[in-house]
This record gives C-alpha cells, structure tokens and sequence, in this order.
C-alpha cells in the first residue's frame, strides 16, 4: 500500500511524526483542506503529467492550475494528465493519495512556485485519507523536487 510506502520513506528521513491519517476521505483538495481544518490554498496538490511518455509530478497550491501555456514553454509539449491506471503504474500512488514521495523510479517532482507563499502546506500522504505537514523547505528537502513557474489562480 501506497501510505507505508511514504511512512517508511519519512520515518528513514525523521519525519514520519508529521504524517496526519484522517477517519474522513482528503482525497480532493475540498476534502483535505476540510479534514485539516484550513484554507484550500494550502493544500499541495500533487498533479501527475505525462512527458515524452515519463511520468512528471507538479505541486502545486490548491487554489491554482496548470496554465497550458506556461506548461508548453517549460516541458516542450502539451499538458496530458495520467489516467488512473498509468498513476499506479508510473508514479506508484492511487488517484487522490498522489504525493511527491517515494514514488517509482524515473518519476521526476517539479515544485510551483505558487507554494512558496506558505509557511506550511499539505502534500496528501499515499493515501485517499492522508496528509503530511510540511514547512515549503521541508517539502523541497523531502521531495528533491525542482522548483518551476506552470500554474496560474483558478478562476
């Protein structure tokens, strides 16, 4: 299962202490921001593209979107979301437990800048159920994710 995955990978980095496992689903943003009890901005959507057929996963602020425009300029392609089925496969984690940790080989993590208007933010866990609190430097440490500019305020 997806959630002792991301548990053994924290605990091996001291940081499984900060994993929140909710009797209620997190498994949109809504829910998640619901569950913690704070705004929805600050959950830290996990949204998983494909790339030249390589797995790639944006985090990205609750309130925003992928801007295809902004996608094109820095991947060199059109946005293509992965389907259930190819999340399992490529990234290692289930629709709605999406996170930037312990994923499969080869999946690279990209972090919007839209995040760093945060002290903490909320990355799902492994789980539809679960979440990680995380300062923005945490989340960049424990990810090795890469920093990037594709999302633009929903609407």
């Amino acid at each position: 299962m997806s959630i002792e995955k991301v548990t053994r990978f924290l605990r091996e980095r001291n940081a499984a202490d900060k994993i929140r496992v909710f009797d209620v689903s997190s498994a949109t943003v809504e829910l998640a921001a619901r569950a913690l009890n704070t705004q929805e901005a600050r959950i830290a959507k996990s949204m998983s593209f494909s790339v030249n057929g390589e797995p790639v996963i944006i985090v990205t602020a609750g309130d925003m979107k992928i801007d295809n425009a902004k996608f094109k300029s820095v991947f060199h392609t059109k946005a293509k979301m992965l389907t259930p089925d190819e999340l399992v496969e490529k990234v290692g984690h289930a629709m709605g437990g999406v996170c930037p940790f312990a994923v499969n080989e080869g999946c690279r993590i990209y972090l919007d800048e839209s995040l760093k208007r945060f002290d903490i933010v909320y990355p799902a866990a492994g789980s539809a159920n679960s979440a990680v609190e995380l300062t923005v430097e945490e989340l960049e440490a424990l990810s090795g994710g890469e920093w990037t500019d594709v999302c633009k305020p929903k609407e």
